[in-house]
């Protein structure tokens, strides 16, 4: 049955309250409260994070009232990060209410620093349809979004979403994980911080996992290294409780074919344009089945032309296309178009056209403009109507026990090949990781650890390239002659996979002594400035 309410918009009036200055745990449990913009009833939500991180936690909110601390029935479980999230309906308008937090942390009783919120009602709204606060305030008259990661937290900062929203940005792809290691620890970092911020002050939000491809030359090697990646992205959506109702499907990040680097950093192999197919289609299938919601492949229009091989399984999931330097106030500008042609890949048009769903119109929007710190932000377009963006928020997922990530889960190394030689030369090992059920692990990486009876004096360089989920080839350069034991440590900093290791020996022997190049010192050229904005949109 709908329901006729009074609502509207609202003005907060806080009291000391205000998003977290730095994501890093300055207090065990934290608490912040916004009004949250509905059409539907006057909700008020609050959210924090509680450290150490701990699934499962029971937060409650207490109110203050005649001087005391008196419990309400509003409660929270602590997702695997540790985030927490509760929305309640605002049955008092016009008053000045404080609340705080608490839950049971490491057995001790534990309490948030208290918030003071007044919440006015404004005007009377009798519409109930969700879709009608979905502004059509960007460019063009569509729907208005931004995307963000780690180089929108300059120095920490947080994002003021009032102010976003206040601007007309109505959804947020948020970078939630990363096929690196610590480009994925970071990632998580911000997602924290911004995930219940967002959606608490009106934004919807969405997720994107920047892929890195893995180099290997047959498809079973493919097919395995997407399902890991699909893991990790798995397990990062499990750890903040899964898709909420104001949540967009996850986006996958594709934009780089190059799978193994010179050391110059020139891309040496490119992966074949069937590989980059099989690997996307296999990874966006696994989150489509497992979470019931479909997913968004991000990318350019070059890359679907020459990475991809069309597919008609491909043109099943929203595009996100990044294209700039098109004016989108234009009605007749569109991107996926080129002078004089098509760019053909699986959501090419029958009149040339791309179909896509969102656009990245820039990276250069004004970002104190729409609440960022720094000075620049991308900025995205719905192609679609109000209706039509609520039709792709539908859905959730909640997690069971068995999707959450796992603790120190018991691994399995071996060494496959090891080589070495002499000392002008690089001693290499090329070293598998897996799990109980014999796949590849998700994260973690692998180094050599001397044996104190054969450490050299110096400190040899170790560097650690990644073939793929669960393979790496470990290069060490600068190793003196002589005769060495030690082992191959597989370690893994999420702690998800425990420990494992594997004993090495292996002999060095003296090589020729390079001739010393004399140094010559020049003067370097200055580099002529570029402007990374230049013919870019700066809305």
């Amino acid at each position: 049955m709908k329901l006729r309410s009074t609502l509207a918009t609202f003005i907060l009036i806080f009291s000391s309250i205000g998003l977290p200055s730095s994501f890093a745990y300055s207090r065990e449990l934290s608490l912040s409260v916004r009004q949250t913009p509905s059409l539907t009833e006057a909700l008020v939500t609050f959210y924090g994070t509680m450290a150490p991180a701990k699934s499962g936690t029971t937060v409650s909110i207490q109110i203050q009232s005649d001087g005391a601390w008196k419990p309400t029935r509003f409660k929270a479980k602590t997702a695997k990060a540790g985030t927490w999230k509760v929305t309640a309906l605002a049955t008092s308008l016009n008053a000045k209410v404080t609340y705080r937090a608490t839950a049971i942390i490491s057995g001790k009783k534990t309490y948030s620093k208290s918030r003071t919120i007044t919440i006015k009602q404004v005007a009377e709204i009798s519409e109930i349809d969700p879709a009608l606060v979905i502004a059509q305030a960007g460019p063009g008259g569509r729907i208005h979004g931004a995307d963000i990661s780690r180089w929108q937290h300059p120095n920490d900062k947080t994002i003021d979403f009032v102010k976003m929203y206040d601007a007309g940005i109505r959804f947020v792809m948020i970078k939630a994980s990363d096929t690196r290691d610590e480009a994925d620890a970071l990632a998580l970092k911000y997602l924290v911080m911004d995930h219940g911020a967002a959606q608490a002050a009106g934004i919807y939000t969405g997720f994107y996992h920047y892929a890195i491809l893995p180099d290997v030359d047959n498809d079973e090697a493919v097919i395995r290294d997407a399902t890991a990646q699909a893991q990790k992205v798995l397990w990062r959506l499990a750890s903040i409780g899964g898709y909420t109702e104001r949540d967009l499907p996850y986006a996958l990040d594709l934009e780089n074919k190059c799978v193994r680097i010179s050391t110059s950093g020139a891309c040496q192999k490119y992966a074949p344009r069937s590989q980059v197919t099989l690997w996307t289609t296999t990874f966006l299938r696994i989150l489509k089945e497992k979470t019931g919601k479909t997913p968004i492949l991000y990318s350019g229009p070059y890359f679907l032309e020459n990475s991809l091989n069309r597919n008609a399984e491909l043109t099943q999931y929203p595009l996100w296309l990044a294209q700039y330097a098109i004016d989108p106030n234009d009605p007749l500008n569109q991107p996926g178009l080129k002078v004089g042609g098509c760019y053909v890949h699986s959501w090419t048009g029958a009149n040339c056209d791309s179909q896509w769903t969102m656009w990245q119109y820039t990276s250069c929007g004004i970002a104190p403009k729409y609440g960022v710190p720094g000075s620049r932000l991308d900025l995205n377009l719905f192609r679609g109507s109000p209706q039509a963006f609520m039709d792709l928020v539908q859905g959730s997922w909640t997690p069971e026990p068995i999707d959450v990530m796992p603790t120190n889960e018991p691994t399995q190394l071996t060494v496959l090949k090891q080589s070495a030689s002499t000392t002008n030369k690089y001693v290499t090992f090329n070293v598998s990781v897996t799990r109980p059920d014999l796949s590849p692990v998700v994260t973690g990486s692998v180094k050599l650890v001397f044996d104190s009876l054969t450490q050299p004096t110096n400190r040899p360089v170790q560097t650690v390239l990644r073939a793929t989920s669960g393979e790496w080839t470990l290069a060490i350069k600068g190793i003196p002659a002589g005769n060495y034991i030690g082992k191959i440590l597989f370690t893994d900093i999420s702690k998800t996979h425990a420990q494992s290791s594997q004993g090495v020996a292996f002999s060095v022997e003296q090589g020729p002594t390079p001739t010393p190049v004399p140094s010559i010192t020049t003067k370097p050229k200055p580099k002529p400035s570029k402007d990374g904005c230049a013919n870019q949109i700066k809305n």
